[in-house]
């Protein structure tokens, strides 16, 4: 029963509920933390063995230690981004799956076989990431030492030496399934002349949308009766068991009151924004804006939000406001404006006066490298002397080593339209201050730059102060909203509880969304790996999760409450139960309407087509159709003009000799009567060893995904984790 929509009316009752969900909650999260619960199913299970979590979660751990360490050498000064653990799930399964198949075929790999493979001895090569970071300066050679040595430095080198373990014991599995991989000459054949006769034809197609859905009626009798005679088909069973959910939400917006308070606000704000003197002081005070940060420097320069620069920092102004804020002077306030949901005013403070062009040629010396520093100055000293505006251009494609990505190299040395806080101070000083045409050189923590100065644009590009302020849902209208929602799901529960059919009780659940101008969408949530998108907190998931899937759960049960996720409620009922294999009557209805609709047009489609001798006559019989032609192979069965149709294309090449008329051929566009005009034999070939290689070759580009894919099966990989979390299937 929904009982949400009375406690207003008993306030002890609310203290009970919070009480109590407390204490589960406390409780809940002891029994986590000491264990006390016996886990049944754990994490998942492995041919029929639960995964260990605390192994899982040690990969977790390691998989993010490495994700930290690379990012550290990367980008010192940025974080790493978490780990993806349905990665490191997926690692970790297949892990154990591999395991398993090496145990059962004896394959291991030794102390003395794991030196020859990290070492490339004993008829190893060695790994070409070793060949490159294990070089010795003098021979250019790889050094097993260095290899030696960093290994033994390594705080972690078991868990190295481990994981290279574990790639060779793969590469050795792997190998013996390539060994079984075989292409017969039969199949290479088979291959050949599908890819070369060709079979040129006519034919007349009748659409089935030339019959409107609408002219077959369908009744439940019908259908059930198909269903009946069509549900062991493999096109119909559902793969996974599954469970699907159907929800609106109502979203808490705020209401026209709000928005008439809100705009009084920003009008206010304008004017003291205006009058203000200490600009600063204004904006940081968070009465005034959410916003709060005053910066005043170049580098706080704001441009259109076409341009792609700006867009990277942050520093924005609608483009379609350009001309305005151009216009503006000193001191003016511009706005209100939009910007991606909130409502800003902008003061202009300032102005950056210059867009910058110049061509460089870099030779890199970082500053603290004193050696690299006298090197770099004496080949600039070099080649100073010989740049000129001719060869600026070629010199620049000789001798900078600028490598950045979206560099200029390969366009003379080129950076166009650039402001000067968007380069190093002293590049940016060069640029402003030297007169055009000159060509000097100046160091920056980078190295040395050969500059040449190609142009100053004068642009008007406004320095703001901004003051920030969202439009949000007072809580009187937060208050009606609850109401509101309160209100639906007890009518809701209401109207739905004493019916006692599943699907009529959905039905009801869209009847009255719809009436009531809700939107109502599907989730289908997996069984074995359930995944809900479109959320944005494990809490609502959670809540559909139990919903789905509550021990005793019932297709018709509506959810207890509404589900509050951020700035909207969510009202949901479970709308179906589905078993892996034979789907139920009610899961496939609306796939068996069309089906069934279409297995009629196809039945008076070909009563008009039957029985006519040519292709002309029928096109004379049927009004609308027309004589077509194609050329088509039995490997790409595409027939101009309609489209991919395999069984057709499949029927033309069961044996019909030149000259005949097929029967009427049910396809996926339609109805065919087709006839064979001329086929051209495959040229005779010595041998198939191209399309054999072919074959064989598509086979090992995707042996190791299959396998894979195979041991999951086999194994009967269960994701639990979901469920666990949510305290669902422990």
């Amino acid at each position: 029963m929904a009982i949400i929509g009375k406690i207003r009316e008993k306030s002890w009752l609310m203290l009970v509920i919070i009480g109590g969900a407390l204490m589960a909650f406390i409780f809940t999260d002891y029994n986590k933390m000491t264990g006390n619960v016996e886990s049944i199913y754990g994490y998942g299970t492995i041919h029929g063995e639960k995964v260990s979590i605390d192994d899982f979660n040690k990969d977790v751990i390691l998989a993010q230690a490495n994700a930290d360490r690379n990012a550290q050498q990367q980008q010192p000064q940025q974080p790493a981004t978490p780990v993806d653990k349905d990665q490191v799930w997926n690692s970790y399964t297949e892990r154990l799956l591999l395991t398993a198949e090496y145990n059962a075929l004896g394959i291991d790999v030794s102390e003395n076989e794991l030196e020859a493979y990290l070492y490339g001895k004993e008829g190893f090569s060695v790994l070409p990431s070793f060949a490159t970071q294990f070089t010795d300066p003098k021979t250019g050679l790889f050094d097993e030492n260095l290899l030696r040595t960093r290994i033994e430095e390594m705080d972690n080198s078991d868990e190295i030496l481990e994981s290279y373990k574990e790639i060779r014991k793969q590469e050795k599995y792997f190998a013996i399934l390539d060994q079984g991989l075989y292409v017969t000459n039969l199949e290479g054949k088979n291959e050949y002349t599908s890819q070369k006769e060709i079979k040129t034809v006519s034919y007349v197609l009748q659409r089935y949308k030339s019959i409107a859905d609408d002219e077959i009626p369908v009744s439940d009798e019908a259908l059930k009766a198909f269903y009946e005679e069509h549900k062991n088909e493999a096109k119909y069973a559902n793969k996974t068991a599954s469970r699907d959910i159907r929800f609106f939400d109502v979203t808490v917006s705020p209401s026209s009151k709000d928005s008439t308070r809100f705009n009084s606000l920003i009008d206010s704000l304008k004017i003291a924004f205006k009058a203000t003197e200490n600009d600063s002081l204004f904006v940081i005070n968070k009465k005034n804006s959410d916003f709060n940060f005053f910066a005043s420097g170049h580098q706080f320069t704001f441009r259109p939000d076409s341009d792609e620069k700006a867009k990277q920092r942050g520093l924005t102004y609608p483009a379609s406001m350009d001309t305005l804020f151009t216009n503006a002077s000193i001191g003016d306030v511009i706005g209100p404006y939009n910007d991606n949901g909130t409502t800003r005013l902008a003061k202009i403070i300032d102005f950056n006066t210059n867009l910058l062009s110049v061509r460089h040629i870099l030779i890199s010396a970082q500053r603290q490298d004193t050696l690299a520093v006298e090197l770099a100055q004496v080949k600039v000293d070099s080649l100073l002397p010989l740049i000129n505006k001719e060869n600026f251009d070629e010199m620049a494609e000789l001798h900078s080593q600028d490598r950045q990505p979206g560099g200029p190299l390969n366009n003379g040395g080129k950076y166009e339209d650039f402001m000067d806080y968007e380069m190093v101070p002293e590049f940016s000083e060069f640029a402003t201050e030297k007169s055009i045409g000159t060509i000097d050189y100046v160091q920056t923590d980078y190295g040395f730059h050969i500059m040449e100065v190609l142009g100053r644009k004068e642009i008007k590009a406004p320095i703001m102060a901004i003051a920030q302020k969202t439009l949000t849902s007072s809580l009187d209208t937060r208050d009606d909203i609850d109401s509101e929602v309160d209100n639906m799901i007890y009518s809701l529960d209401e109207k739905i509880s004493p019916i006692e059919s599943g699907a009529e009780r959905v039905a009801m659940f869209d009847t009255m969304a719809i009436a009531n101008d809700y939107l109502v969408r599907p989730i289908n949530i997996q069984e074995n790996g359930p995944r809900i998108l479109g959320f944005q907190t494990s809490f609502a998931e959670d809540k559909l999760l139990q919903l789905a899937f509550s021990e005793g759960a019932q297709v018709g049960d509506l959810v207890d409450s509404p589900i509050k996720e951020k700035n909207r409620y969510i009202i949901a009922i479970l709308a179906s139960i589905k078993d892996a294999g034979t789907p139920s009557f009610e899961d496939v209805k609306p796939m068996l309407e069309r089906e069934l609709i279409k297995a009629e047009k196809v039945k008076r489609l070909k009563k008009q087509m039957v029985g006519v001798k040519t292709l002309e006559a029928l096109t004379d019989k049927l009004a609308g159709t027309t004589i077509l032609k194609a050329e088509i192979t039995f490997l790409n069965p595409q027939i101009t003009g309609a489209g991919y149709e395999p069984d057709v294309v499949g029927s033309l090449f069961s044996g019909l000799k030149d000259g005949e008329t097929t029967v009427p051929i049910e396809g996926s566009a339609g109805v065919y009567v087709v006839k064979i005009e001329k086929t051209t034999k495959a040229p005779t070939a010595a041998n198939y060893d191209v399309e054999k290689g072919q074959l064989l070759s598509s086979l090992r580009s995707g042996m190791q995904g299959n396998a894979k894919k195979a041991l999951a099966k086999l194994g009967d990989v269960v994701d639990n984790r979901r469920f666990f979390d949510a305290n669902i299937r422990k």
